[in-house]
């Protein structure tokens, strides 16, 4: 059936109608902005694969971003929190971050996981100008703030850590044999070159240097091989999977060397609790928080405000998980970003208030650690504490460690 002629100059006329105010919208582009009431924060985490151990850090913002929005969001707005399973395989980060930027449209993507899984869409965020920021690990390259300005990470540096660990060696063992079990990828290598650094001339002092790829299923064949070649000391650069298999094969040999384990790998609450307690006395770490395992704690006031926070948004997470304390403290930075962004929610604020963090300090840090960031530091935490664990808790030892990655 035909329409009649005035039927259809009507129609065209609405459209016309409708084209204009669209226009008029997109005109007043700066005016939609001012009245948006809602915050898009992407985030990507390992919920599943080899360093599903991690999974709180992605789960745990989702629940502090709840308790601020039934307190009132941040000036004025509603936060809407979407976090996506990659893994831990990059070509899957690539795929979720994708679909973040392009169909969610996402503010910013906030504490994603990862060394390899962030290198993956370093290039990709930073062409989208879209800020990748407080990522979850301690890659150098992630304060490359020249040739990426809209990526930046959040934990200590790992070559900080790695450089910390030799100098500890020197002082306590100048003439150790070494045998080092390290990552394939940013992570392990950035600690393995931290630690070389600070040996200089003494890198002879390393008998055995083997890496490891995550799809494999242990590193007991590299544990065995540090100890065939001699070594007296036992350098753990993994992730907590293979952190604890390690442990349970130094005792299994009957084998006992000094053993260091780097930090993201050294929670009493995951990997010492499954290796065995009895079976970690004297494993040297460091720290840039408190444990909530750790009795020393376990009456400060900010650790039980974390309990407190967990027991009504996460009753689900464990109480003893120090990754569920850095989901919790990373996003209360992130709020403090935020909220000197003011009414300006626009990616090149959001990135400019990131790297404009000065002194800002947090109940679950260790006393005399501050987060400080500056458009030429793209380091937020440079501070760390050698630990020894003694059985039942790290004991810190030595002086507060300031790497200043920033400085060069």
């Amino acid at each position: 059936m035909k329409k009649s002629r005035s039927t259809l100059i009507a129609r065209r006329s609405l459209l016309k109608g409708a084209a204009a105010t669209t226009a008029t919208l997109l005109i007043g582009k700066p005016a939609v902005a001012q009245s948006k009431k809602e915050i898009l924060i992407g985030n990507i985490d390992a919920y599943s694969g080899p360093a599903a151990v991690y999974s709180s850090l992605g789960r745990v913002p989702g629940a502090y971003f709840k308790m601020i929005n039934e307190q009132g969001g941040v000036n004025g707005r509603m936060i809407k929190y979407i976090t996506y399973d990659d893994g831990y395989s990059p070509p899957k980060t690539v795929e979720q971050a994708r679909k973040l930027v392009e169909g969610d449209e996402i503010d910013v993507l906030f504490g994603p996981l990862g060394a390899p899984t962030n290198s993956a869409i370093m290039k990709y965020m930073n062409a989208k100008k879209i800020p990748q920021i407080f990522i979850q690990s301690g890659a150098t390259k992630f304060g490359d703030h020249k040739n990426f300005p809209w990526t930046m990470g959040f934990m200590p540096c790992y070559q900080i850590e790695g450089r910390a660990f030799a100098q500890h060696l020197l002082a306590t063992q100048p003439d150790a044999k070494i045998g080092i079990v390290y990552q394939n990828d940013d992570f392990g290598r950035d600690v393995l070159k931290g630690f070389k650094d600070r040996l200089g001339a003494k890198t002879s002092m390393i008998v055995a240097e083997i890496s490891y790829e995550t799809s494999e299923p242990t590193i007991d064949s590299q544990v065995v091989r540090c100890k065939s070649a001699g070594a007296n000391v036992f350098m753990s650069m993994t992730t907590p999977k293979f952190a604890a298999q390690g442990i349970k094969k130094i005792a299994e040999l009957g084998w006992q060397p000094t053993h260091y384990i780097g930090s993201n790998a050294s929670s009493a609450g995951s990997t010492l609790k499954a290796a065995g307690f009895d079976l970690c006395k004297g494993i040297i770490s460091s720290a840039y928080m408190k444990d909530p395992v750790d009795a020393s704690w376990v009456d400060d006031p900010a650790v039980k405000t974390w309990r407190e926070f967990l027991s009504k948004y996460d009753p689900g997470a464990d109480r003893n998980d120090i990754y569920a304390a850095t989901g919790y403290l990373v996003s209360q930075v992130m709020i403090q970003v935020l909220k000197q962004c003011g009414d300006d929610m626009s990616h090149d604020n959001i990135m400019k208030q990131a790297a404009n963090l000065k002194d800002v300090e947090n109940g679950l840090l260790l006393p005399g650690v501050k987060i400080n960031t500056s458009p030429t530091d793209y380091y937020p935490i440079e501070q760390l504490q050698l630990v020894r664990f003694n059985g039942e808790r790290y004991e810190p030892f030595g002086d507060l460690i300031d790497g200043g990655m920033s400085k060069g």
